[in-house]
C-alpha cells in the first residue's frame, strides 16, 4: 500500500503542470541564465556555475519538499482527500511517509536534470557525496516539516499565497543566487539562520571549494527539521 500510493503521489505531482513549473522549470531557467548572463556578482573559485549550482539545488528542494507540498496538500485537506485517505486502510502514518517519498523521488529526478545541465556549462563539483546527500536529506526533512505545518494549519487559499511568497522572498534572501555577503552584517547574520541560507551554503562549502563537512549548517537544518516536523505532527489539522 505504501508503494502504490508513493507512485500515486509521484505521479499526480508530475502531472500537474503548475507544480512542475515551479519544481523543475524555474531552477532549470535560473541555473542557465545566471550562469550565461552575469547579471548578478558570485563569489569563490571557479566559473559562475559553481557558485549558482549548489544554490540551485538547495531552491530546487525547497520547491519540492515544501512550497509543492504545502500547496498540493493544503488543497488535498480543503477538498476533503486528507479526510478520506485517513479513514481506507491506508495509515495515516502510511500516507505521510508516501508523500515524504514523494518528494524524495521527485527531488532525485531534479539533482539529476540539474547536476547533467551544470555539468554541461562546465560545472566542477568537488566535496564528499555522502555529505552532500546529508545536506539535502536534512534538508528535506526541514521542508517538509514546514511545509506541512503551513498546509494542516491554513485555509488552501492562505496555503497557497504565503507558500509562493516564502518561496520568492527566500529565493532573493537565502543565499541562493545572491550572495548573503552582500546583505548589511546585522540581516546577515539572521539569514544564515534560516534553513535555504544553511542548505545552499552547506552545499556551496563543499561542492565549489571541496570544503569538509559543514557542521554548522548540518546543526541549524537539524534544528529546523525537529521543531517543523514535530509541530506538524502537533498541529496537522486533517479536515
Amino acid at each position: 500500500m505504501l508503494l502504490a500510493q508513493t507512485a500515486f503521489e509521484t505521479r499526480m505531482l508530475l502531472r500537474n503542470g503548475e507544480q512542475l513549473l515551479l519544481t523543475v522549470v524555474i531552477p532549470t531557467v535560473l541555473l542557465v541564465l545566471f550562469s550565461a548572463v552575469d547579471i548578478v556578482a558570485v563569489e569563490g573559485p571557479g566559473k559562475r556555475v559553481d557558485f549558482l549550482a549548489p544554490g540551485l539545488l538547495a531552491l530546487a528542494v525547497m520547491s519540492t519538499a515544501f512550497t509543492g507540498q504545502a500547496i498540493a496538500t493544503g488543497f488535498e485537506r480543503r477538498y476533503g482527500v486528507l479526510k478520506r485517505l485517513g479513514a481506507s486502510p491506508l495509515p495515516r502514518w502510511a500516507l505521510l511517509t508516501a508523500k515524504t517519498g514523494c518528494v524524495l523521488v521527485t527531488e532525485a529526478l531534479q539533482v539529476a536534470l540539474l547536476s547533467v545541465i551544470a555539468l554541461a556549462l562546465g560545472w566542477s563539483p568537488q566535496g564528499n557525496p555522502l555529505s552532500v546527500i546529508a545536506l539535502l536529506v536534512l534538508g528535506t526533512a526541514a521542508f517538509s516539516g514546514l511545509g506541512l505545518l503551513m498546509a494542516g494549519t491554513l485555509r488552501a487559499e492562505a496555503t497557497l499565497a504565503a507558500a509562493n511568497l516564502v518561496f520568492i522572498l527566500l529565493l532573493l534572501a537565502g543565499g541562493v543566487i545572491v550572495p548573503l555577503s552582500k546583505f548589511p552584517a546585522a540581516v546577515q547574520s539572521v539569514l544564515e539562520l534560516l534553513p535555504i541560507a544553511a542548505l545552499s551554503d552547506g552545499l556551496r562549502s563543499m561542492l565549489q571549494t571541496g570544503a569538509g563537512v559543514p557542521w554548522a549548517d548540518l546543526g541549524i537544518l537539524a534544528g529546523w527539521a525537529v521543531l517543523g516536523l514535530a509541530a506538524a505532527a502537533r498541529f496537522f489539522r486533517w479536515e
